[in-house]
C-alpha cells in the first residue's frame, strides 16, 4: 500500500477556480512519483509508459503487461453506452470471483481495454462504488487508482502476475482533505 504525507497539504493548497491545473502540474506528478516508488518495491520500473486515453491517464507497466495506475479529472456524469461485447473480450483469467473492473469508472468516461483490471466482485460491487459516484458527482474533481502487485503469482518472465493484490482510489477535490481508501483484492 502506498503512503501519500503530502498529498493532504497539495490538495488543501489547492484554489476551487484552478483546481485542474493546480491537479495536473501539482498533484499528479507527486502521485505519479509515490506510485513509480511504491510499484519499484515489487517490480521492475523500466517498461512503465504513460498513455492517455479520451481525458484519462494510465500508466502501464509494459514488462508485466499491467497496468499500474489511472487518474483524471472529472467531467461529470458519462451517458455513453458500456461496451458489452469489448469487455466480454477482455480475458477474465483471475477466477469466478473476479470482475473485468473498470480502473476510471464507465459513468466517469472510463473505456475498456488498458482500463479493465481483475477486481474481486465483491469490492467492484461494494466498497468502490461510494467514490466512484462522489467523483461522478464533482464536476472538476481528480479521481485515480493505484493498483499494488505485492506477493502476486509470478507470471512470465518472472513478473508477477496481472491481478492486483490491493488497490488505492482516490477521490481529491480543491482546498478539501483528500478521500484514499485501499481496498484488498
Amino acid at each position: 500500500m502506498a503512503t501519500y504525507p503530502e498529498l493532504a497539504k497539495l490538495v488543501r493548497s489547492l484554489e476551487a477556480g484552478s483546481a485542474e491545473s493546480g491537479f495536473t502540474k501539482v498533484v499528479v506528478p507527486y502521485l505519479v512519483d509515490v506510485w513509480l516508488s511504491d510499484y519499484a518495491r515489487s517490480a521492475s520500473t523500466t517498461g512503465i509508459v504513460e498513455t492517455r486515453d479520451f481525458n484519462f491517464s494510465y500508466l502501464f507497466d509494459g514488462n508485466a503487461e499491467r497496468l499500474v495506475a489511472a487518474w483524471g479529472v472529472s467531467r461529470g456524469h458519462h451517458a455513453g453506452a458500456r461496451d458489452k461485447s469489448r469487455m466480454a473480450q477482455h480475458p477474465l483469467s483471475a477466477g469466478p470471483l473476479y470482475h473485468r473492473g473498470h480502473a476510471i469508472p464507465h459513468t466517469l468516461g472510463g473505456g475498456t481495454d488498458i482500463n479493465l483490471v481483475p477486481q474481486l466482485g465483491r469490492i467492484n460491487v461494494g466498497p468502490f462504488r461510494p467514490l466512484e459516484k462522489q467523483a461522478v458527482a464533482s464536476p472538476g474533481s481528480l479521481y485515480f487508482t493505484y493498483w499494488s502487485y505485492y506477493g502476486a503469482a509470478p507470471a512470465r518472465g518472472g513478473y508477477p502476475g496481472q491481478t492486483p493484490t490491493g488497490v488505492d482510489q482516490g477521490h481529491l477535490i480543491a482546498g478539501q482533505t483528500p478521500l484514499v481508501e485501499h481496498h484488498r483484492n
